[in-house]
C-alpha cells in the first residue's frame, strides 16, 4: 500500500516516520483558500482535506494520502499563521507572551483499497501557555531565522522551548501532525 504525505514540511515528515518509514512525499499545489465564516478549527480541516484531495486525485490503485495543516490560534479567535515579515513576527509573538493559546492541527487521510474509498478528517487541539517574553527574547529568538514558516512565529521543537510554560494537549500536534491520532486511523484503516 502506498502512504504519501501531501506536504513539504520536515517536522511531517520526521513525526510520519515514528509510524512509518514507508512512504513518500509530493507536496500539495492546493491554494489553501477555505470560507471565511468557518470557526478555525473547521478552516484547518479544511486545508488538510484540500492537500489530500489534491495529491489523491492524481493517484491511482491503493493508496492513502495523508493531508495536514497547523495554525496557531490566539485567545480572541484570531488566527495566527506564518509571518509576513519581522514586524508580523513581533506582532504575533507579542501577542501570544504572558498567555494561553490553541494549537489546532487539522488531518486528512484519505484511503482507497480495492476501489473503495473512505476520508477521515479530524482536528487535533492543545493549549500552550507562553511565558512572558521580553522583546530582547523576541529579537533573539527572530534571529535564529527559525520563525518565518512557523504558525504563530515559533517552534516548540527548537530554541523558543524555553519560553513555553506549560502544553495541555500532544507535543506533535503543535510541531504538526498529531501522530497519535493518525496511528490510530492507520490501525482502524488497516495501513499499518
Amino acid at each position: 500500500m502506498r502512504v504519501i504525505l501531501a506536504s513539504k514540511s520536515p517536522r511531517r515528515k520526521e513525526l510520519l516516520s515514528m509510524i512509518t518509514t514507508d512512504f513518500e512525499v509530493i507536496v500539495s499545489a492546493s491554494d489553501e483558500n477555505v470560507q471565511e465564516d468557518l470557526k478555525p478549527s473547521e478552516k484547518v480541516v479544511e486545508i488538510a482535506k484540500q492537500k489530500a484531495q489534491d495529491i489523491f486525485a492524481s493517484q491511482e490503485g491503493d493508496v492513502v494520502v495523508l493531508g495536514s495543516d497547523t495554525i496557531v490560534v490566539a485567545d480572541n479567535d484570531e488566527i495566527l499563521g506564518k509571518p509576513k515579515d519581522y514586524d508580523d513576527a513581533v506582532r504575533m509573538l507579542t501577542t501570544l507572551s504572558n498567555k494561553t493559546h490553541k494549537v489546532m492541527t487539522g488531518v486528512s487521510i484519505i484511503y482507497r483499497k480495492d476501489g473503495k474509498v473512505e476520508e477521515s478528517n479530524f482536528c487535533d487541539i492543545a493549549d500552550v501557555h507562553v511565558k512572558e517574553i521580553s522583546k530582547e527574547e523576541i529579537d533573539k529568538w527572530l534571529e535564529t531565522g527559525n520563525a518565518w514558516d512557523k504558525a504563530g512565529a515559533y517552534a516548540i521543537q527548537q530554541e523558543f522551548a524555553v519560553h513555553i510554560d506549560k502544553l495541555d494537549g500532544n507535543y506533535a500536534t503543535v510541531m504538526g501532525l498529531p501522530i497519535h491520532a493518525v496511528y490510530d486511523e492507520f490501525k482502524r484503516l488497516k495501513i499499518i
